[in-house]
């Protein structure tokens, strides 16, 4: 299920959309996209436990992750 989030994550979320949509990314991709490293564990995790975002372990080295956004179509038409 797809829980709201505050605004702050929306904007952050707006910005990576704009960037990458649906396409997968990488923690430093990100870093770079949002200028502005501080918080972005904490803005990630949020994203993925509220339904917004898919995280999966890289096939390259398992101890990174790689990231990929739902869409605003499946967000808002998701949430309860």
């Amino acid at each position: 299920m797809i829980k709201p989030i505050p605004a702050w994550i929306q904007t952050r979320y707006a910005i990576l959309w704009k960037r990458f949509q649906s396409k997968e990314f990488t923690f430093k991709q990100a870093e770079k996209v949002l200028m502005n490293n501080k918080g972005i564990n904490v803005f990630l995790s949020d994203l993925r436990k509220a339904g917004w975002m898919v995280v999966r372990l890289s096939e390259k080295d398992i101890r990174k992750r790689v990231y990929r956004l739902n869409s605003p179509n499946e967000v808002y038409g998701g949430m309860k």
